[in-house]
């Protein structure tokens, strides 16, 4: 019976949450309604899983709410053969999104506790796709850089150079940026020219630095 409500909340969600606002991509919503969003947060959060809304993950950090996963994922204009660089694990669900609609899929997260349960949580889903890495997401991951898309799960205060570097050209980063109050932008590199346009305003907890916790 569980198991059953929660098939229905994700086709309610994708109906009502992704498809009525705007999100076409056929890939994303076919993904949307297939990944089990709800293992992706604590036992008492499972019933609210399905919400329009972010949920609290631990260590401060949270899930964004499922139509900005959505957003963020269709402007990325996955085809399947792309290698995606993401900044911010968090609980993995964005992860497995994307490693359902990408080749290969290098996610970095500070937060050790973080990233060894996403990796858990998708070792058990059995995605061999995804690779791991803890660290400082204003690096990115440089040794397997280029890739064709960079997405970033957290707000930095300005875009972080060394992020748009690792694109190929042609690619695309899709990051939110600000503080109080922050954008979504998608940035398109073109050869030696970074293309910068403004999406949508958007609310994510803030992509911290490594000497910035280490001062802290």
């Amino acid at each position: 019976m569980r198991r059953d409500r929660f098939v229905e909340a994700r086709r309610q969600m994708v109906a009502q949450q992704l498809k009525a606002r705007g999100i076409v991509d056929a890939g994303v919503l076919k993904t949307m309604g297939e990944v089990p969003r709800h293992l992706f947060v604590g036992v008492d959060m499972m019933d609210s899983a399905y919400r329009d809304e972010p949920l609290p993950i631990g260590e401060g950090q949270t899930i964004s709410q499922p139509y900005i996963v959505a957003y963020m994922t269709e402007v990325l204009a996955l085809s399947g053969a792309e290698r995606i660089l993401e900044v911010g694990t968090g609980s993995g669900y964005q992860t497995a999104i994307l490693a359902e609609l990408a080749a290969e899929v290098f996610t970095v997260e500070r937060i050790p506790s973080l990233s060894h349960r996403a990796s858990r949580l998708l070792s058990r889903r059995g995605r061999g796709n995804i690779h791991f890495k803890i660290g400082d997401g204003h690096l990115g991951w440089e040794e397997n850089a280029p890739y064709d898309s960079v997405i970033v799960t957290a707000a930095a205060s300005d875009v972080p150079a060394r992020l748009p570097e690792q694109l190929k050209t042609g690619g695309r980063m899709v990051i939110p940026v600000g503080e109080t109050f922050q954008d979504l932008f998608l940035l398109t590199r073109r050869r030696e020219k970074i293309e910068k346009k403004k999406l949508l305003a958007v609310r994510f907890v803030p992509l911290v630095k490594t000497r910035d916790i280490e001062s802290g």
